[in-house]
């Protein structure tokens, strides 16, 4: 199975890009942000404990979200390959995942970045707000977290990946479907 990861801040247009690469490559995905606020919503557990951390802007603790992933994995398995969207957040999680996957004699095989500027990433939360109706976009001071969050402690996560040679960069801001088309060129390089 193929493992992707799609890295950015929020607002990168990390689910615009995953739904065009389930479209084309037949993928599972994998978002922490939709598992955690389907759980919020459904009061599970696992939601119940999330919904605390999400509301401050801050992030899961890395077991909660570690046993969430196992879980999501697991109901895909025959699938080409998965999306990781939104995981994992911090290097504690990286490697866990590379354990968990090694487990299976699997890898990450990929690392899409989606680089965008913190100005267009406030700028597209803002209309995605206005539109998507999350209620974590709606919020300034959680917003602000968020894009700190990432900003301060994820972006931590690349380095990890890059010593791996597994890392290709682009630059998120512009067309969609030219985006697209550089993904595919990186997925297409590793498949």
């Amino acid at each position: 199975m193929f493992y992707l990861v799609v890295f950015g801040p929020p607002g990168a247009g990390k689910g615009t890009q995953s739904d065009k690469i389930i479209e084309k490559y037949g993928f599972a995905h994998i978002s922490t942000g939709d598992v955690f606020r389907a759980n919020m919503q459904e009061k599970t557990e696992l939601g119940i404990l999330a919904q605390d951390y999400i509301n401050k802007g801050e992030l899961v603790p890395d077991a909660l979200t570690i046993d969430m992933l196992i879980k999501e994995v697991a109901k895909f398995p025959d699938a080409k390959g998965v999306i990781l969207d939104g995981f994992p957040r911090t290097v504690p999680q990286a490697e866990a995942l590379d354990q968990i996957l090694a487990g299976e004699n699997q890898k990450v095989d990929l690392v899409l970045q989606l680089d965008v500027t913190e100005k267009e990433v406030r700028d597209r939360i803002e209309q995605r707000a206005k539109v998507s109706g999350r209620e974590d976009d709606q919020k300034a001071a959680i917003v602000e977290r968020r894009i700190g969050e990432y900003f301060s402690k994820t972006i931590h996560v690349l380095p990890y990946y890059q010593q791996q040679n597994k890392v290709v960069s682009l630059n998120g801001i512009g067309d969609i479907d030219q985006i697209f088309d550089q993904i595919s060129s990186a997925i297409d390089a590793r498949i």
